[in-house]
């Protein structure tokens, strides 16, 4: 809580806004610490040479004050763009084994994207 030069209290409201995107990708489970043998026994069909696709949903969440001047958190335009450069253009229609390389050598299930998402955030990307 800050109090204003006149003495009265001002309490910035803080909020949450969220966006969503559905992209689609596909992958392969598979495994190069295993042989063919064992990541077919383990992967099933999902270790198929040619990969198979998800639908994926990714919901950003921003928290912050809402400035008083825009009456925003954050412009939706500007958080559509950065959705858009950041995980659009890398992973919609993507096979994210050979056209990312995050996932050259990691094994490609649903929490990796997460993850993946997570360090790219966090490395400023």
């Amino acid at each position: 809580m800050s109090t204003s030069g006149d003495g009265a209290s001002s309490k910035q409201p803080v909020v949450y806004i969220s966006r969503s995107e559905v992209f689609s990708a596909s992958h392969r489970l598979h495994s190069h610490q295993l042989s063919d043998e064992e990541n077919r026994k383990l992967y099933d069909k999902c270790n198929n040479p040619n990969g198979h696709g998800h639908n994926y949903k990714v919901e950003v969440v921003v928290r912050g004050p809402v400035d008083p001047v825009t009456g925003m958190v954050i412009n939706l335009s500007d958080l559509k763009k950065y959705i858009d450069e950041s995980v659009m253009s890398v992973l919609d229609h993507k096979n994210i084994d050979k056209d990312v390389p995050y996932f050259k050598d990691v094994v490609r299930y649903a929490a990796c994207i997460q993850f993946y998402l997570i360090d790219y955030e966090m490395d400023g990307e």
